[in-house]
């Protein structure tokens, strides 16, 4: 299944032959302050985030965050690795496409005399939507999303707002949240732009 689904995304990007959009790079590395609210205790930490163009319209991305869960002194790690096709729709604006792998993972803990076991879950995401230069300081995205587990978790649509404020060519402050059933995932922090 998830070959079929970068091998489809991969033919229906074929016939374009368009760059990336004027002011929006593909390649940069942040790190920030991270957290998560979901129905329950909420954790918080610290991620790392990067993103390299392999073409003018093909780039691969990872993300890495690792938070504490409230209350409970537990730590929840997650990554994911994918490839991202961009196509200029205009001067300013890119039609975003973006497949990963993903993975979540934490150690077992107690809550009382309850022993909560670790978790280890593997599963895949998709997104689409536009990458903008709003203006030459400000940058900004909107992405739909969906996620699954296959056997580890239920598939699950979400929404991705983002946004970057240039201090200089290279550095700028960066946004992102993403929205889920139930879960609110939250970063900012400094980003390096190339």
């Amino acid at each position: 299944m998830k070959k079929s689904l970068l091998a489809l995304t991969l033919l229906a990007a074929a016939p374009f032959a368009a760059s990336a959009a004027e002011g929006v790079s593909y390649n940069y590395v942040e790190g920030g302050y991270t957290a998560t609210n979901i129905d329950g205790p909420d954790a918080d930490g610290w991620a790392l985030k990067g993103s390299v163009a392999l073409h003018p319209n093909f780039h691969v991305f990872a993300d890495y965050s690792t938070q504490e869960i409230d209350n409970v002194n537990v730590d929840f790690d997650q990554w994911r690795v994918g490839l991202g096709y961009n196509h200029e729709l205009s001067q300013r604006v890119d039609l975003l496409t973006r497949v990963a792998y993903e993975k979540a993972r934490t150690d077992g803990f107690n809550i009382g005399s309850t022993r909560i076991p670790s978790i280890s879950a593997d599963g895949y995401s998709v997104e689409v939507g536009v990458n903008s230069a709003l203006t030459n300081r400000l940058n900004g995205y909107a992405l739909a999303g969906y996620e699954d587990g296959g056997s580890d978790y239920d598939g699950d649509f979400y929404g991705r707002l983002g946004a970057q404020v240039k201090f200089t060519p290279n550095w700028s402050a960066s946004a992102d949240v993403k929205f889920a059933d139930g879960d609110t995932q939250w970063f900012v922090g400094p980003r390096f732009s190339w």
